[in-house]
């Protein structure tokens, strides 16, 4: 899946010129967290979000330091926040190191990056301008079209145990030596012992997403490595 499969194509834009009250009124309206900024030509030159205008003198959230930590931070760092919080326009608050993508990015590289530079969107450019977003709320209703899908399927009790010990095989946190597994008719069984128990629970997830599996019973006991006490 691709970005141009996921964006949103009607994206709500705001001038770099206009005022802090003008964006955030279009926020309100639109009901968005965030709007790619543009010039006169219509180029991405920023992203503005509600993270943005939460350190305001107009509300007296204005970040106030104390004398020593502003030395520590020096005054340029004193001097950017003073601006983010008077600043009358968007241009002066803006992010201006903008992460965007094309309309070809796959979905993984879109994640990667959300993840990465711990932000909630990313503008698709074509040419330089700006064609779509994709939000994580793009994410979610892509994830809403495929999390309950179960593919169907004819595959064997024999068949399905294979899969699952080779996916087991694959995963670096599995404890393969201690687990057993055995399947009839679909119903998958685990028995035996781990170490932690995320990796139970992950054992779990991983038998009940294995296609056709019907359901799946754990008897799995989690003992502390070091001492050798059961904990559940």
């Amino acid at each position: 899946m691709k970005a141009s499969e996921l964006m949103t194509r009607n994206v709500v834009t705001v001038r770099q010129t206009a005022t802090v009250g003008e964006a955030v009124r279009l926020m309100l309206q639109r009901g968005i967290s965030g709007l790619p900024v543009i010039d006169a030509a219509g180029a991405l030159v920023g992203i503005v979000t509600e993270g943005d205008f939460l350190r305001r003198s107009e509300m007296g959230t204005e970040r106030r330091r104390p004398r020593w930590l502003g030395f520590l931070l020096g005054t340029g760092r004193l001097a950017e926040e003073y601006t983010h919080a008077h600043a009358r326009e968007v241009s002066e608050v803006m992010t201006t190191d903008v992460q965007a993508i094309e309309e070809d990015t796959p979905v993984a590289e879109i994640v990667s990056l959300m993840e990465k530079h711990r932000i909630k969107r990313l503008p698709v450019l074509r040419d330089g301008a700006i064609v779509g977003i994709v939000s994580r709320a793009n994410l979610l209703r892509a994830l809403a079209t495929f999390a309950d899908q179960i593919p169907a399927t004819s595959e064997s009790d024999l068949d399905i145990r294979s899969y699952l010990l080779d996916e087991i095989a694959k995963q670096p946190w599995a404890p393969r030596a201690t687990v057993n597994v055995s399947v009839h008719r679909g119903l998958v069984h685990l028995a035996g012992m781990t170490f932690d128990d995320r990796e139970r629970q992950a054992l779990r997830v991983l038998a009940e997403n294995a296609p056709g599996v019907k359901g799946v019973r754990e008897d799995l006991t989690v003992i502390e490595p070091l001492t050798g006490t059961v904990i559940a």
